[in-house]
């Protein structure tokens, strides 16, 4: 499987499950709304420091961001 398809995958399930809309966690991370939709579509590459202040963001550890199902 594709890593960054994963990781969107996690990312838009963890997301929606902690009721933040992309904008309200585009704030948290310091990141763009785009930004954080072209995860969610798979299309971004984020940095190791990414995946941590979303995780952050998000309440959760790292981890499970590339966690397979």
């Amino acid at each position: 499987m594709d890593m960054r398809q994963l990781v969107g995958r996690n990312f838009a399930r963890l997301r929606a499950a902690s009721g933040l809309t992309q904008e309200q966690l585009a704030e948290r991370c310091g990141v763009s709304q785009q930004y954080i939709s072209g995860l969610e579509k798979g299309k971004r590459n984020p940095t190791i420091v990414t995946l941590y202040h979303i995780a952050q963001g998000l309440g959760v550890s790292h981890v499970e961001l590339v966690r397979e199902d």
